[in-house]
């Protein structure tokens, strides 16, 4: 089960004008289930998107930067799960091409305004009848209140569909921002999410939309980890229709960018922690504040120190307040010339913090009692004080349980 995650209500998921969303059962990989995701935008819609680091990059994430590098008004996209359509070679990128042009051909617009998504299994190639048997009845489906079936149509592993919405005005205009995302291993930072959808009726300009995607990518999906491992198809894609007659929003020093900003961040990371709080097996979510770096990225080498860390994970899972994982951990992070004498690190939920080690070693005030306790919580936070610095960075991720391998060994089965 999530940790203290609840389904989406459809009726809280508000439709964005320009955007319309059908899902259908097309038997990529398993039969009798929501499998295939068209999602139509109004002409004049702008998207921008980051996507994995992975150098095995799958055949869709390379039609997909393809055609936002070319420019091209995008004006749908498609996503299928069960197959990710990874380390396929040339019929992968056929494949992906392929998909673009029956969608084009179905919603009659141009093949490279379409954008293609995969999650699933690697190595294996899309069943091409089938999916493209399947897009008459995700176009038959298209609708502006299409978000929830959306978010449950992109799940593999997921336990629970990911799904939030915003309203904020902007210039007299109430503008509403709607994301999905799925995900629930193989999350790692150096890209967004295993897949990530967010669409706003603001009118963004298109260099100001790729700024707000990327920046909102680093503060939410590339500051979450499950397993220490980066997905070949990772995505996260930005949306703005424009249709809610807003002024075009072009710089970057404005209240409405601002504005928009913070909801778009609020949303992204929404969506980034339901990923952690439904990672695979997870029982705890924990959140690893670092503060008083030199700078944020090694801010983020100890968090990820810490938050990558099997041994901390498993004792977490435990319940088990062996603390020493931590400092071995920060101790590994990389960070060359870091006082260990000065540093300090609490351990907190709800309830509170405990000083768990200064000066070196054990804090003389932690008794194993206090941090017994906290660690029965769900949500627990690890906050770490480096004393070099203004810097600081946070990340999230979780436990490791036996239910963490269960799923994995049974993957493909």
């Amino acid at each position: 089960m999530p940790v203290c995650l609840n389904p989406p209500i459809a009726s809280e998921l508000l439709p964005v004008a320009g955007v319309r969303l059908g899902v259908a059962q097309a038997g990529i990989r398993k039969a009798d289930r929501r499998d295939l995701t068209l999602i139509e935008l109004a002409e004049g819609s702008r998207a921008a998107g980051v996507f994995t680091q992975n150098r095995f990059c799958a055949a869709p994430v390379q039609v997909c930067q393809a055609h936002l590098e070319a420019g091209s008004a995008i004006r749908a996209l498609v996503i299928n799960t069960g197959i990710a359509n990874a380390g396929t070679g040339a019929l992968g990128l056929q494949n992906a091409r392929a998909t673009c042009e029956a969608v084009a051909s179905r919603l009659g617009i141009a093949a490279t305004s379409v954008l293609p998504f995969s999650t699933g299994v690697i190595l294996e190639h899309l069943p091409m009848d089938r999916l493209v048997a399947g897009l008459p009845a995700a176009q038959s489906d298209l609708r502006a209140d299409g978000w929830h079936d959306a978010a449950h149509g992109i799940m593999t592993t997921d336990t629970i569909a990911k799904a939030t919405s915003r309203r904020i005005e902007l210039g007299g205009k109430t503008v509403t921002i709607t994301g999905i995302s799925k995900g629930a291993g193989m999350i790692k930072p150096n890209m967004a999410t295993m897949l990530g959808f967010m669409a706003t009726d603001a009118a963004v300009s298109q260099a100001l939309l790729q700024q707000l995607v990327r920046e909102a990518a680093d503060l939410s999906f590339n500051s979450i980890t499950v397993d220490g491992d980066t997905s070949t198809n990772d995505s996260f894609i930005l949306i703005a229709t424009g249709a809610a007659g807003a002024a075009e929003i072009t710089d970057a020093a404005s209240a409405d960018y601002a504005a928009l900003r913070s909801a778009v961040i609020e949303v992204a990371v929404w969506l980034a922690q339901a990923i952690v709080r439904d990672g695979e097996g997870a029982t705890k979510f924990m959140t690893i504040a670092v503060a008083g770096g030199a700078n944020r990225e090694e801010c983020r080498k100890v968090a990820y120190a810490v938050a990558h860390s099997p041994l901390v994970k498993t004792a977490f899972f435990a319940s088990d307040p062996n603390l020493g994982r931590i400092l071995a951990a920060i101790g590994y992070a990389g960070v060359a010339d870091l006082d260990v004498d000065r540093l300090r690190v609490w351990l907190g939920d709800a309830a509170g913090e405990v000083l768990v080690a200064e000066l070196g070693g054990r804090a003389a005030a932690y008794r194993e009692a206090d941090g017994a306790r906290i660690m029965k919580s769900q949500e627990i936070t690890v906050r770490i004080d480096l004393a070099r610095g203004p810097a600081a960075a946070t990340v999230w991720t979780c436990d490791f349980s036996y239910d963490y391998v269960k799923i994995n060994a049974d993957y493909r089965s």
